[in-house]
């Protein structure tokens, strides 16, 4: 998995999920259907927390071969399994 761990305020956003609130396996089922509507070359950010979903659905992203751009907590006091924001870039259809 290529996760910088870097500060994305340059990145412009193009869609948005909060998944804070879900279970694995829903986690990657809606952020597979947030890239399914996106077009190529999108970018989305996703905002998830809990251990599974921070192993899976980054995983499950580049798996389908798209790209994580970055996977960093949304503050500095988070703990390894609290909410962190993933962004991530549709990849060009094939």
């Amino acid at each position: 998995m290529n996760s910088d761990k870097k500060d994305n305020k340059d990145t412009e956003i193009d869609f948005f999920i909060d998944i804070t609130g879900e279970v694995c396996p829903l986690t990657f089922v809606k952020t597979k259907l947030l890239i399914e509507s996106m077009s190529a070359g999108q970018i989305a950010e996703v905002r998830l927390k809990g251990r599974e979903p921070l192993e899976n659905v980054p995983r499950s992203v580049t798996d389908h071969g798209h790209r994580v751009i970055s996977l960093v907590p949304e503050s500095p006091t988070e703990p390894a399994d609290g909410i962190h924001r993933l962004i991530l870039k549709k990849a060009p259809e094939s």
